[in-house]
């Protein structure tokens, strides 16, 4: 298992920028594929950014394509999401979460391996 903190979350006004980093602990990093989950308020956890252990591969949320861009530093242990343009349906709990295999984390995130706590996003109009 490897250890993740996200940090940067905040609140901003609609059409803004923040970045979220997700820092690493523990296993090797470089072996995990990455991704970026997030939850509002009444609402299900849904995919947002997900990226492979190289960071060569990309996959995003039709929401938030255009607008995100997921990267990774794996000589920083860190994950990063560059949130621009944010309106206000993107103010939720935003969460790492890391697992070795890619496809997991696309496709059945209720077997990811490794979750972060979480940092709140709030967009105002």
């Amino acid at each position: 298992q490897v250890q993740l903190v996200e940090s940067g979350g905040g609140m901003v006004q609609a059409g803004g920028s923040l970045r979220l980093s997700c820092a690493a602990s523990g296993r090797t990093f470089s072996s995990y594929a990455m991704g970026w989950f997030r939850q509002a308020p009444g609402k299900e956890r849904e995919f947002v950014a997900a990226i492979s252990w190289s960071g060569e591969t990309t996959h995003y949320a039709d929401s938030v394509k255009g607008r995100f861009t997921i990267s990774r530093d794996n000589g920083k242990n860190t994950m990063y999401l560059q949130l621009n343009s944010l309106k206000p349906e993107d103010t939720a709990v935003y969460y790492c979460a890391a697992d070795t295999n890619l496809h997991i984390i696309l496709l059945v995130t209720t077997s990811i391996g490794s979750w972060g706590q979480g940092t709140q996003v709030t967009v105002s109009s």
